[in-house]
């Protein structure tokens, strides 16, 4: 028998959302640990907030909106707000019923921006990292540490130098100026529609040529984000303006234990590396190992390692190695260097899944939180498979 194509109509709805997500979806899982992560939380989010004054977003949907912003690689907060207004699945992980009202996209940026700092992103990793159902899956003693280039959000037309003055316009095109018309001398005598003057459209940005031109972080800088730098990570590739993120994993299960974002610079990837590993075990009298690639093989960070306790097993250079046979010589070596390739696997999904192949935001502060954000996530989209075995 044919169905009817007829509408309901009904004048009252009961939908539970939760009964619309199926039983073995992922983010069931995730929200569970997310849930429970912000509850312990909820003094940090206390001491933010004033107790007078209008109520703002819950500092617990904003991070969970974030979260699934970056999940489900939803390009803008205007398109997360608009799929939420329908999509039942955001609603329900987000925790708005099925009659409230979804946000302005500007208010939740704004808001947003408040509550996620570079320190916030950073309890909210750790909370969820020694959550009980987490806290047994990595390692605490063998970690891995890499860097990787994140594009800024400045062309290499903005790279100028320091002592150059600023453009008038942000909008100048770059071009001539259109020529003026001289109006007519005797308007009195004209019986007809003068034609249209065709004047040559100008582009919006000029083209510019670098070459020859020696431009340096000494003395040029970009006029659209000051905190990017032009850097290449490899001799022959492209130069670009860029920060360089930085991550420790553990090697058991390839979770991001702790991450950073600084200026690019040939120096930044070793001092990240001491910083991470100090903050995530800070004091401590275990004997830790660090994998890494050979651009870490430099004798000042090598020794440092060794001042804290921690093995370098790092990737020997072909000449001057600071890394000798006291190290090598150990079957934990090898393993080390099999497991410090995964790695790049939380880099490449930041990048293709995260959107942090090139930042949307400016500023070096605004660049780190939203990396730690997406190392959280990256986190949270392995959890499930992880939980299940």
């Amino acid at each position: 028998m044919r169905g009817t194509d007829e509408a309901s109509g009904s004048l009252f709805s009961y939908v539970d959302l939760g009964e619309r997500v199926p039983a073995g979806h992922p983010l069931r899982k995730i929200r569970q640990i997310v849930n429970d992560a912000l509850a312990s939380l909820d003094a940090e989010f206390n001491a933010l907030y004033t107790d007078f004054g209008r109520p703002s977003i819950a500092p617990e949907r904003l991070i969970r909106a974030s979260l699934l912003q970056i999940l489900f690689s939803i390009r803008s907060e205007r398109q997360l707000m608009e799929q939420m207004d329908y999509n039942l699945l955001f609603r329900w992980f987000v925790g708005l019923g099925i009659v409230d009202a979804v946000w302005v996209s500007t208010v939740f940026s704004k808001n947003r921006d408040r509550l996620l700092t570079t320190d916030m992103s950073r309890k909210v990793m750790a909370a969820i990292l020694a959550h009980p159902s987490v806290k047994p899956l990595p390692s605490d003693e063998h970690f891995s540490v890499d860097g990787t280039l994140v594009k800024a959000w400045a062309s290499m037309k903005s790279f100028q130098a320091k002592d150059s003055p600023p453009p008038d316009h942000d909008d100048d095109p770059g071009g001539l100026p259109p020529p003026t018309q001289e109006p007519p001398a005797d308007t009195d005598q004209q019986t007809e529609t003068q034609p249209m003057p065709d004047t040559p459209r100008q582009p919006r940005n000029a083209e510019v040529n670098f070459r020859g031109e020696k431009r340096l972080n000494a003395t040029h800088a970009s006029v659209t984000d000051p905190d990017a730098r032009l850097y290449k990570k490899a001799p022959g590739a492209a130069a670009m303006l860029c920060f360089m993120g930085h991550t420790l994993m553990e090697n058991r299960t390839g979770f991001v234990a702790q991450a950073d974002l600084t200026h690019a610079d040939g120096h930044g990837e070793r001092k990240a590396a001491l910083e991470m590993i100090n903050r995530h075990s800070p004091g401590s009298t275990r004997r830790l190992t660090l994998g890494a690639d050979k651009g870490y093989d430099s004798a000042d960070f090598i020794a440092a390692l060794r001042r804290v306790v921690v093995t370098p097993h790092v990737a020997q250079k072909a000449k001057h190695s600071a890394i000798d046979g006291r190290t090598t010589q150990h079957p934990s070596y090898a393993l080390s260097q099999r497991h410090r390739n995964k790695i790049e696997e939380p880099f490449g999904w930041a990048k293709t899944v995260g959107g942090m192949a090139q930042t949307v935001h400016r500023g070096l502060d605004r660049v780190r939180a939203q990396f730690t954000m997406i190392m959280v996530a990256c986190n949270l989209a392995m959890l499930p498979k992880l939980l299940a075995a």
